[in-house]
């Protein structure tokens, strides 16, 4: 089944977090592919204790897309299409119960990763992969493929007082 979290509420990755550690404490085998996170995202050192969790790699630094230079964002985008590409290959090749794309909306959105290469994926995948994706703004026809779509709605957010994200909390 597919499930999507979206929205502009704070929750999306860890949603997605919770359910990634709910599948592997069932023994279920969980590729877990962040998009636009770096190796200093707290969640990651957990997930890479976790015995049939798999990460794929992230960079040590990442600055926000809005602060990247054309050349970054260029540089950025194939660093994204080689990850989702090889991702992809791997949850079909060694038969992974799971596969979650954390952010994986956001890069779609900004041109860095191609939605109709995703959303092939998503709906050629063999039905044995539960597939979680997150993120702001997913195209329609993410929502309509989806069986689980829960949207997070931001009420109030430190963010609104010029607040930074915080260690262990956002990040």
């Amino acid at each position: 089944m597919i499930h999507v979290y979206c929205g502009d509420g704070k929750g999306k990755t860890t949603a997605a977090v919770g359910l990634a550690v709910r599948a592997a404490g069932s023994n279920m085998k969980v590729l877990f592919v962040q998009f636009l996170k770096t190796e200093l995202s707290g969640e990651r050192k957990v997930l890479s204790g976790l015995e049939n969790v798999t990460l794929t790699g992230c960079p040590d630094e990442m600055k926000f897309t809005f602060d990247m230079t054309d050349a970054e964002r260029q540089q950025a985008a194939a660093l994204f299409r080689g990850i989702f590409e090889r991702s992809a290959a791997t949850a079909l090749s060694e038969r992974y119960d799971m596969i979650v794309l954390d952010e994986v909306f956001d890069v779609i959105n900004e041109g860095m990763l191609a939605e109709a290469e995703v959303f092939e994926f998503i709906t050629n995948a063999p039905v044995s992969i539960e597939i979680v994706m997150t993120g702001h703004r997913p195209a329609q026809r993410f929502l309509d493929a989806a069986d689980y779509v829960t949207e997070m709605k931001k009420i109030k957010h430190p963010y609104d007082r010029g607040l930074s994200g915080r260690i262990g909390i956002e990040f």
